[in-house]
């Protein structure tokens, strides 16, 4: 099974360098890197970045601003919990392998036992530097807000709350271990590929050189 993520469809092409700002842009104040706008316009999948972005802080702000708004709580129970599991369905397959070149999932051979598969983009494209900054700060940013959550509800004794956040941190810790070892996977393999690379060019050298000093003493013998 290949553990290679292919290639997207191609996309605009982005530049990577400094954006130089015009003489309107000075006066007023405004830079086109600064803000939401330039972020956007500096990230290669905008798109998937402010999916990944909405979808955890509608997760939150619905579960903290759905008391003032409703008391019915299977409601409330039910909005957040479809949130965070297309938060946790995008994070995996879309926002994970789109914007950092990741993708985990667990797998169940025929003998009934479980292992994980971890999939990278190849280490000759690498991954925007917006898009993976900002990825991995949503990765485990919001985690910790559920955390900081989940002791709220224990100190205010909303209880019947706890099971949300808890159903919240799962989801959420469960894509910060899967990435986690997908990163430390890819970075392992991508070494194993150079250190394997190295020894097949030291190799090539090596019978290069061989044939070189065997055919310099044939000459000097067979004169």
């Amino acid at each position: 099974m290949s553990t290679t993520i292919e290639p997207d469809v191609p996309t605009r092409e982005r530049s990577s360098g400094p954006v130089s700002a015009s003489s309107a842009d000075l006066e007023s104040g405004s830079h086109p890197t600064q803000g939401l706008t330039g972020i956007l316009r500096q990230s290669a999948h905008p798109v998937a970045l402010l999916v990944l972005y909405l979808l955890r802080i509608a997760a939150i702000a619905t579960y903290i601003l759905c008391g003032f708004f409703t008391d019915n709580y299977v409601v409330s129970t039910v909005i957040v919990v479809v949130l965070l599991a297309m938060d946790f369905w995008n994070c995996r397959n879309v926002a994970g392998r789109t914007l950092v070149g990741l993708r985990f999932w667990n797998q169940v051979d025929d003998d009934g036992e479980s292992y994980w598969i971890f999939e990278s983009r190849d280490p000759s494209r690498p991954a925007n530097p917006v898009d993976s900054r900002l990825f991995w700060t949503a990765l485990y940013v919001f985690p910790a807000l559920w955390l900081g959550l989940f002791f709220v509800s224990l100190l205010k004794f909303n209880l019947s709350f706890v099971p949300i956040v808890v159903l919240a941190l799962v989801f959420n810790v469960t894509n910060v271990i899967g990435f986690t070892y997908a990163d430390r996977d890819a970075k392992k393999r991508w070494a194993q590929s150079i250190v394997s690379s190295s020894w097949s060019i030291g190799g090539l050298g090596g019978q290069m050189l061989t044939g070189v000093v065997k055919n310099g003493v044939g000459r000097v013998f067979g004169s």
